[in-house]
């Protein structure tokens, strides 16, 4: 099993201590290191910053959104990143929702599977360089031809010559189409609160994709794939009080990281079994009672997203990931000394 450490998106300000976190990962062993972004901090620059000073993990970007930015200037960021880190570099995307997307980005957020499509193709010429990029899709048109438009565009391949033509692309997927359209056109799967019970299902998800890529003659397949899965890893003799301080979190992506009536977070709970839960959190969320909602929260819902316990049950958890299909697992260990005992255990 490969770790990934997931330095997430920033609060209110940038974390004091990632530059030693990011060291220590690389120190004892960790195959990659991750950067995310919501609405403030993005997840391409700590990656330039701090990896800088690595010379052996992945930099990856889980994830980076979409409509922040278009295809090609994404493209741009991609193979900079990768020449700068000597070929190291992983891009994650996903379309985030669409409170996000029109609200913050003022873009709309219909048709997103049609848009990631596109959306990847247009990155994979980029990447290709074999002839000027054209796209004649709706989403992203190039050259644009639109309102607005002088009717000078030309189409263009980017002046640096990439250094990876099969830069790996992973896609943040939560429900079966996405998921299947993952597996169809993206070199790795980053899933979120991802539950090893229902492997068998994800599974039959990413078939469908594959069946698909198989039938264009793809050289995509099951045996190269890789599913990175959030999970937070904790090495402690008091699993109870861990998995309580993981509740409010659980809770937050239930009930507020989505529009009511379109929160693809609290759909991959309620395909887990926990539809009239989800409710009563959503509920109490938008409510403003907050702690009643991370209340609401079972242990055993914790316990299916989350490894926790001591070294010995972290290593077992860790081999039933494994066998349910998980390549790396994406963990949030926020001190040094949470970092060394995740390897451990997991060596």
């Amino acid at each position: 099993m490969k770790l990934g450490l997931q330095l997430g998106y920033w609060g209110a300000a940038p974390p004091t201590n990632a530059a030693e976190l990011v060291a220590a990962a690389e120190e004892f062993g960790f195959d990659a290191v991750f950067a995310a972004e919501a609405w403030g901090s993005d997840a391409f620059t700590p990656l330039a910053w701090w990896g800088s000073e690595t010379q052996r993990v992945r930099l990856g970007t889980s994830v980076v959104q979409m409509s922040a930015r278009t295809p090609a200037a994404c493209a741009m960021h991609a193979l900079t990143l990768d020449h700068l880190s000597g070929g190291r570099f992983v891009l994650g995307l996903g379309v985030s929702g669409p409170q996000v997307v029109e609200g913050w980005y003022g873009r709309p957020f219909a048709k997103p599977l049609a848009r990631t499509r596109e959306y990847v193709s247009i990155l994979r010429k980029v990447l290709a360089r074999e002839a000027p990029v054209t796209n004649d899709g709706p989403h992203y048109p190039l050259p644009y031809q639109g309102p607005g438009a002088l009717g000078l565009g030309k189409p263009l391949k980017p002046i640096t010559h990439p250094l990876r033509a099969d830069l790996p692309i992973w896609l943040g997927a939560e429900g079966p189409k996405n998921v299947a359209l993952t597996s169809e056109i993206a070199d790795g799967w980053l899933a979120i609160y991802y539950a090893p019970r229902l492997a068998g299902m994800y599974e039959e998800w990413l078939a469908e994709g594959f069946e698909k890529s198989r039938q264009k003659d793809s050289i995509r397949s099951r045996e190269n794939f890789e599913v990175a899965a959030t999970c937070q890893v904790v090495v402690t003799d008091d699993p109870v009080a861990v998995r309580a301080m993981l509740k409010p979190f659980v809770a937050l992506y239930i009930g507020g990281m989505g529009a009511p009536g379109m929160n693809f977070h609290a759909e991959v709970f309620t395909r887990m079994g926990y539809g009239e839960i989800v409710q009563d959190i959503g509920k109490l969320f938008l409510s403003g009672r907050k702690g009643e909602a991370a209340q609401v929260v079972p242990d055993e819902l914790v316990a299916e997203i989350s490894i926790v316990g001591t070294a010995e049950h972290v290593r077992e958890e860790v081999g039933r990931w494994e066998k349910a299909g998980v390549t790396m697992l994406l963990v949030g260990c926020r001190d040094v000394a949470s970092i060394k005992a995740v390897a451990e255990a997991c060596q």
